[in-house]
């Protein structure tokens, strides 16, 4: 085991490498890890260089985003299929919207396949980006550095620091105007690092089809650690499931949950399945559903649930966060800790095909059941007790 400081660099072995970052969640404050593909100049070549949230395969596959989840990001790296002009692939952390302060993260620790880890220092970091280590060619070889090098600013800075043209918001509404006589020029091809948060103010996106379809839609549910002693401490076995309604185009409806074992399936109707249930909220990734978009207009609509199967409900404690992650399409986001809702389930996002289109609305309503939030939904389903 090769373990690096900052400044400190090793070797890599041959053959592709699997990159795990691992860090200590903060409450509302996402961390986004990324990889940015340099020419000798340090700059990226174009838009499609850098691998993140919104863009997690590039290069032809040879960097590849495969996991990103609260406390944890993992990447696969083909360093053999990059093209010569790439000389180094930079590794970095940003704190989104710099809602926090990297020495708010107590640990942060990245490690490579062939045994190379490192433990990068947060104490007293004021900064809000950072860049963790490189890989970088020498003599033809390939070989890794820890940097833990504080950058100013967050992810957009970053990656115009490193040449990437990114995107404007988009502006706020105003008054409908005349369409002027000459359209402005096509704008650069630029890349959108938002994500979208459905709140009370904004309750509702609707995301068109794209010519390569919605692919494999995945829905996360974490939630994290309550005050100590409090019901909602992990290490109390909080267990806190996912679950959704669904209803086809046919007609067929039915439940998906750990709940009974109805797990569903996803290469035949319903087209939804639940990826695990973990029963005490120890996995840092949390509980995930898949939805195979590619049978989307086969579905008609989707309410994404979550319950209390033990413990009392209070579920300002849980902080919990769905997140949506629609391959191509921004990430949506729906937290359930603006109320204190008292009943043991919460539907939290209703997804509607509307002519094609993923209509994705935020709820986050409490019920006392299954059957009262069907009957809320007009869902018509016939319920029974059941156990896991």
């Amino acid at each position: 085991m090769t373990r690096l400081v900052p400044g400190a660099n090793a070797p890599l072995v041959n053959g592709p490498l699997q990159v795990e970052i691992r860090y200590t969640p903060i409450s509302g404050v996402d961390i986004d890890v990324s990889v940015f593909a340099l020419s000798a100049a340090g700059k990226v070549r174009g838009d499609g260089d850098m691998c993140f949230y919104g863009q997690p395969r590039v290069l032809d596959g040879a960097v590849q985003m495969t996991e990103a989840t609260p406390g944890r990001a993992l990447f696969s790296l083909d360093l053999s299929g990059l093209a010569p002009a790439v000389e180094k692939l930079a590794l970095t952390a940003t704190l989104y919207e710099n809602k926090a302060r990297f020495e708010a993260v107590a640990q942060l620790s990245l490690s490579l396949s062939g045994g190379i880890e490192a433990e990068i220092p947060t104490s007293g970091m004021q900064e809000t980006a950072l860049i963790l280590g490189e890989f970088y060619r020498r003599q033809g070889e390939w070989k890794f550095r820890c940097v833990a090098q504080g950058f100013a600013g967050g992810l957009e800075p970053l990656a115009k620091h490193f040449g990437v043209e990114v995107a404007a918001p988009p502006p706020a509404q105003a008054a409908p105007q005349p369409a002027p006589v000459v359209p402005p020029p096509a704008p650069k091809s630029t890349i959108s690092l938002s994500k979208i948060t459905l709140d009370k103010t904004r309750s509702s996106i609707s995301l068109e089809k794209t010519a390569a379809g919605f692919g494999e839609i995945k829905v996360n549910l974490n939630w994290n650690k309550g005050k100590a002693g409090g019901f909602f401490s992990r290490s109390k076995s909080v267990d806190l499931d996912v679950g959704c309604l669904f209803e086809l185009q046919n007609g067929d409806k039915g439940v998906v949950q750990a709940l009974g074992k109805s797990f569903g399936a996803l290469s035949r109707p319903p087209y939804v399945q639940l990826m695990g249930d973990d029963r005490t909220g120890a996995l840092a990734g949390g509980e995930w559903l898949h939805i195979n978009g590619t049978h989307w207009s086969e579905i008609r609509r989707i309410l994404i649930f979550a319950f209390i199967y033990n413990g009392a409900p209070n579920w300002r404690e849980t902080d919990g966060i769905v997140t949506l992650y629609i391959p191509g399409q921004p990430d949506i986001e729906v937290r359930m800790n603006e109320e204190g809702g008292t009943f043991g389930m919460c539907a939290i996002a209703l997804l509607e095909n509307d002519r094609g289109a993923v209509k994705v609305s935020r709820r986050v309503d409490f019920h006392q059941g299954h059957r009262l939030m069907d009957q809320a939904y007009s869902w018509g389903m016939r319920w029974s007790a059941g156990s896991k």
